[in-house]
């Protein structure tokens, strides 16, 4: 079952008087962003999955790997992933676990959660995963109350990204960790024109022949080029009251891992 919840933090949306937000290379206003984020992933739910291993070779996979792998989740947790909704970080979680940990997937968009929930359920798995229909911005669970708490893919999505740190952090408990995979910035000077060049003719191109959706991977492919560089991500999770933070690069820069504790 999907739950759509609203408890939670109280908050007008964004958090912020700015009347204006990214929206890939547009501007738009701060209240409407969420609304056309969730329109993007309505129109590519289905293909989502299908969409990364194309878009990445499946490097995306191995990349998950590494941010369960630095986790290193222990039976007994609570663990909760934001915006995964379509199960890819919860399903490891879960193998990693040995179905003995408590998984929460908390996503905006109840096309993808559905998605997630019946992939369980074609796996033959009839618990072990929440699956909550809920904001990064005011998640729906009590403070202090999960062991970690994870992100891939999601955060440059949010309309305030310093807000959902803070709620990131609300939720862990003292000690628990926070992990974060994000596109980022490409380190590696021949490898950036390149990069450039795939982002903004090839991806596009497949969303429009696999997905039947151009403009919604444009806008994935501006979103990452908007999203702050590892450096900058880095202070605003620690002013957002983490410890502890650091960042290991992959693939060159093209999508990085932030770490941090709740002290």
């Amino acid at each position: 079952m999907v739950r759509s919840m609203s408890e939670g933090v109280s908050r007008e949306e964004g958090g912020e008087t700015e009347a204006e937000a990214d929206f890939g290379f547009r501007k738009v206003p701060r209240i409407a962003k969420s609304r056309l984020v969730r329109d993007v992933f309505d129109r590519v739910a289905t293909r989502y999955d299908l969409m990364n291993d194309l878009m990445s070779g499946g490097v995306h996979r191995l990349w998950k790997g590494a941010m369960i792998d630095w986790l290193a989740p222990r039976p007994g947790q609570r663990l909760l992933d934001v915006a995964g909704g379509t199960g890819d970080i919860a399903f490891r979680l879960l193998a990693r676990t040995r179905g003995q940990a408590e998984i929460v997937v908390c996503d905006i968009n109840e096309a993808m959660v559905r998605i997630g929930r019946d992939r369980g359920l074609d796996r033959g798995l009839v618990g072990g995963i929440d699956w909550v229909c809920g904001d990064a911005q005011a998640i729906p669970l009590a403070s202090r109350s999960v062991d970690a708490y994870t992100i891939a893919f999601g955060l440059r999505n949010v309309t305030d990204i310093d807000h959902a740190l803070r709620e990131a952090r609300r939720v862990l408990r003292p000690g628990g960790r926070f992990l974060c995979l994000e596109f980022s910035r490409v380190t590696v000077p021949l490898l950036t024109a390149l990069y450039d060049r795939y982002s903004f003719t090839v991806i596009p191109w497949i969303g429009e022949i696999v997905a039947g959706n151009r403009e919604a991977y444009r806008y994935l492919v501006e979103s990452i080029r908007q999203f702050p560089a590892q450096e900058a991500l880095a202070a605003r999770i620690g002013n957002a009251g983490f410890g502890r933070v650091s960042v290991r690069n992959l693939s060159g820069g093209i999508a990085a891992l932030h770490s941090a504790w709740r002290l």
